[in-house]
């Protein structure tokens, strides 16, 4: 199963576009031209705004592939895979242009990091969020920093210790992981539309300066989001979290 990778341009807005067959999961692959389209939008003199999203009603992000976790076989497998999310987050950490979330159904895991990295989330009702990295056996390492600088260190160690309980798209709003929300996707869209329509109109270099203000004080991240994939590489490898991974697959 292979997924895909679209960027679209119009009016200065630069729309990048994720899909896996697997409930939009991110294998190595994956994470890698993801981590392309956002360094290559960045450096586009004729984008002024990025969207991300997902293709599909489904899920917004599953997180990793289980199945390239169970391949997984040494520990620097374990670190270079972990280390795909950690790609795409300091991409979008670096990107010069801003980043708007459109979330449109549940973010597992990695998919959590993924809209926490965002600068803007627009979401439908039906988002639901979880982190259930702990009960698989390993932990949120690569994305907590994203998920804590977006919801605070209290509510990401909530979420992480109830590994098994989605929040609601309500809850993500009030502790700041989404921005706004929306009964329906149609209502999603138009918003979303309409904002960066303004967005892309205001000075270039007004939006690059924001950007950096934003990100202030995440620069160790370059070095901070590999050293935690190295965590989880090595925690991926233990027995407890193959036969949990083997027991989620078979659900």
């Amino acid at each position: 199963m292979e997924g895909t990778i679209n960027t679209t341009i119009e009016n200065k807005i630069a729309t990048i576009a994720f899909y896996h067959p697997a409930s939009n999961s991110f294998p190595s692959t994956q994470l890698q031209k993801l981590t392309d389209a956002i360094r290559l939008a960045g450096e586009n003199e004729q984008v002024s705004i990025i969207v991300l999203k997902s293709e599909g009603n489904g899920a917004f992000c599953a997180g990793a592939s289980f199945d390239e976790l169970l391949a997984v076989s040494n520990l620097e497998e374990g670190k270079l895979f972990f280390s795909g999310f950690a790609n795409v987050i300091n991409a979008m950490r670096n990107c010069p242009k801003l980043i708007v979330g459109r979330i449109h159904g549940k973010a597992v895991g990695g998919g959590v990091g993924i809209v926490a990295a965002c600068d803007y989330t627009f979401a439908t009702n039906n988002a639901a969020t979880k982190l259930s990295e702990l009960a698989i056996g390993i932990g949120p390492f690569v994305i907590e920093p994203a998920v804590s600088r977006k919801i605070g260190k209290t509510a990401m160690t909530g979420m992480t210790l109830a590994a098994t309980e989605w929040k609601s798209a309500e809850w993500s709003q009030e502790n700041g992981l989404f921005t706004k929300t929306f009964e329906t996707t149609t209502e999603l869209d138009e918003a979303l539309n309409s904002f960066t329509e303004n967005l892309s109109s205001y000075n270039p270099e007004a939006l690059n300066e924001i950007k950096k203000v934003i990100w202030e004080g995440t620069e160790h991240w370059e070095q901070l989001l590999y050293e935690r994939a190295a965590i989880s590489g090595k925690l991926v490898l233990s027995d407890f979290t193959i036969n949990a991974l083997n027991q989620f697959k078979t659900k």
